[in-house]
């Protein structure tokens, strides 16, 4: 009898200090078992995510909304089976930014995995200064492939027109040519300039984009809430039907991708009818293709083989530079993908990507 009441009061003075870790620790976390209930969580958990003590006990897939991120429960599912610890970065109902951590909570008799711990470090910052970090890197790319392809093919030209001039005034007119000699050293440089430049846009470790395991709902919200004034302005509304969900690519660059098909669709829409957008994904053979569809003012089939091509503008009182389809089209077909468009007028449109799986 002594033994048990030693057992006991062992258990107790753990559980106290089990309670007095979650009840101190400036850490949200949170304690799901092996059959998805939410068992516990600490003080920051919340607040975080405006958890409530009546919380405790449900499924964790009644509560997923208020981590906005609704494959929690899969992905909490796929830890325990195998064991492995999984890491994601999640939006908040705050609109705030956190990794989150899934680790195995495993029983060493058995060896077997009775549930998990979750902890969630804040990344906002991190995040605010990625994308900044993204939109000069985007924006470098692009002053650089303007260098590159407008300036390259106007001064190999007039390097030729120098050269013809050069070869006109050898007779008729000596004292020309010192300066025309001047005007060709001139464009030698510019084009030694414009290689440099253009070679270290090939070097892959200055400007290669990452790969990562990402959330495609938590890319498409990160860009809903980018346009949230646009969106709000014409009324549109967003629809979505996502049969993939996870997909391994560039964080900025599938981000471009949906911030331009979607910003085109709102902007090009009809003044007849409020904008709807339907997006989806799903696997199609060795490739995941999302489809952006609008009912906006669509165009004829004649127009679709210039809309990729750089600076076309289909209709010059919409604000807009005429490059971002372009650079969808780059970013696709340079990661072994492709992008399709069909559309009719007064209809809408549909542009597919194919990104491989």
């Amino acid at each position: 009898m002594a033994e048990a009441d030693k057992n006991i009061k062992r258990l107790t003075k753990l559980n106290d200090e089990l309670e007095n870790y979650f009840r101190n620790t400036i850490i949200p976390q949170l304690f799901v078992d092996g059959d998805l209930i939410l068992r516990k969580f600490t003080p920051p958990a919340m607040m975080q995510f405006n958890l409530a003590d009546e919380d405790i006990g449900k499924p964790i897939s009644e509560i997923k909304e208020n981590f906005r991120y609704p494959s929690i429960a899969d992905n909490i599912q796929q830890v325990i089976e195998s064991k492995e610890i999984r890491e994601k970065e999640i939006q908040t109902t705050d609109f705030r930014w956190y990794q989150m951590n899934i680790i195995p909570y495993v029983e060493l008799v058995n060896d077997k995995a009775n549930g998990v711990i979750i902890t969630f470090v804040e990344i906002t910052v991190r995040i605010k200064d990625l994308k900044e970090q993204e939109k000069l890197i985007s924006e470098h790319e692009i002053l650089l492939d303007t260098i590159s392809h407008d300036f390259k093919t106007p001064l190999t030209s007039l390097a030729l027109s120098v050269g013809r001039l050069k070869k006109m005034s050898k007779a008729d007119s000596p004292d020309f040519l010192p300066i025309l000699d001047i005007v060709d050293n001139g464009i030698r440089k510019m084009q030694n300039i414009i290689q440099e430049l253009t070679a270290s846009r090939q070097e892959e470790h200055k400007y290669k984009a990452e790969e990562e395991l990402l959330n495609f709902e938590h890319i498409l919200e990160d860009v809903r809430l980018t346009l949230r004034d646009l969106i709000k302005e014409s009324d549109a509304s967003i629809k979505i039907d996502i049969g993939v969900s996870e997909l391994t690519y560039s964080r900025r660059k599938l981000r471009s991708i949906i911030y331009n098909l979607v910003s085109n669709a709102i902007k090009f829409r009809s003044p007849d009818r409020k904008p709807v957008i339907n997006i989806s994904t799903v696997k199609e053979d060795d490739f995941i293709l999302i489809s952006v569809k609008d009912n906006g003012i669509g165009m004829e089939s004649s127009t679709l083989d210039s809309i990729f091509s750089k600076y076309f503008r289909k209709d010059k009182k919409i604000e807009g530079s005429g490059i971002g389809l372009y650079l969808v089209r780059e970013i696709v077909n340079n990661s072994g993908g492709r992008i399709t468009a069909e559309s009719r007028p007064g209809e809408g449109s549909e542009f597919k990507v194919y990104l491989k799986a």
